[in-house]
């Protein structure tokens, strides 16, 4: 699940860069378009002979655990095994990578939300740092504002190894990804 909010105005914002990795993951094995199934936009496909669900909440951040509720999952999924969740961190310098098996929200909405829906914080996350918040501004309006050039660029250079860390979240574990992708 990569957390972003719906609507162009969003699109180049700090908070969507979940959605940009997803995007790529998508792009590189040959997903299909994201489609709407109620408060989700999700793309099933093979990566490395498993099919996995990308799934995008189609609401706002600050209610993406509405998605979670929704995803249609098999009796045998695990939180902790199956689900690992894409998001923007403003508390990590630009293009920095935590990828973590476990862990709390951070004072972040949007993984608040996840975990609240599923009723525990046990799932993967891949933080991905879009710059600490500026001494004096307010935290909803940076993480809603678009990247300076500089930042941007950073980013957009690392959505392909975010990429690949999904990837290689869903071929071989959270553990094995960590050691890889953590920057």
């Amino acid at each position: 699940m990569g957390l972003g909010n719906p609507g162009p105005r969003y699109d180049g914002t700090r908070h969507n860069v979940g959605w940009w990795v997803l995007d790529r993951v998508a792009f590189d094995h040959n997903f299909g378009p994201f489609e709407r199934s109620g408060p989700l936009l999700e793309t099933v496909g093979a990566v490395g002979g498993r099919t996995i669900a990308l799934v995008k909440p189609g609401t706002y951040m600050n209610r993406s655990g509405l998605a979670v509720a929704a995803l249609d999952t098999p009796e045998s999924f695990e939180a902790a095994r199956d689900l690992l969740v894409v998001a923007d961190d403003a508390n990590l310098d630009v293009g920095r990578v935590r990828l973590r098996a476990r862990g709390g929200a951070g004072g972040h909405n949007g993984l608040r939300s996840v975990a609240s829906a599923l009723g525990t914080s046990e799932y993967a996350r891949l933080r991905v740092g879009v710059g600490t918040v500026p001494p004096g501004a307010d935290l909803s309006e940076w993480v809603l504002s678009a990247m300076t050039a500089e930042d941007e660029e950073v980013i957009v250079n690392l959505v392909p190894t975010l990429a690949d860390a999904v990837v290689a979240w869903a071929e071989e574990g959270v553990e094995s990804a960590m050691n890889r992708f953590n920057r």
